[in-house]
């Protein structure tokens, strides 16, 4: 079974889907991104300390950078979950070593971190230290 860090390590490159069927608050005929870990942890480091922003904040802003409609729900919330799950992997491997700051975007009541392996309280942690 692969580590969350290397799946970190995806080889895919973003892809641009059109979409056939309405779903998920997403038109037919809409063009859709389908996006990768290593552009979302990118993203994610470019939000300043003590700022926050919204998955449907940091899907919108995907979707616009590669002049798409929408960005795929599904497959943006498996790769925030990696991104995360690998950040907190690092933090345990090499503590010293600056981890991708996932709770910017990952609320600790969202569903995404019910789904993680780790205690939300960690996220929690983090965005009262950054005033979040």
């Amino acid at each position: 079974m692969k580590s969350w860090s290397e799946k970190m390590h995806s080889t895919k490159a973003p892809q641009t889907k059109r979409l056939e069927k309405s779903g998920a608050g997403m038109s037919a005929g809409s063009l859709m991104l389908i996006s990768t870990p290593q552009e979302i942890e990118a993203f994610i480091n470019q939000i300043p300390h003590g700022q926050s922003i919204s998955v449907a904040q940091m899907r919108d802003v995907l979707a616009k950078q590669h002049k798409a409609d929408c960005t795929c729900p599904l497959t943006t919330g498996i790769f925030l979950r990696i991104v995360a799950e690998a950040a907190f992997e690092q933090l345990n491997t090499a503590p010293s070593k600056k981890i991708t700051p996932f709770w910017r975007v990952i609320d600790a009541n969202s569903s995404t971190a019910k789904k993680l392996s780790f205690d939300s309280s960690f996220i929690q942690q983090r965005r009262s230290a950054e005033g979040i």
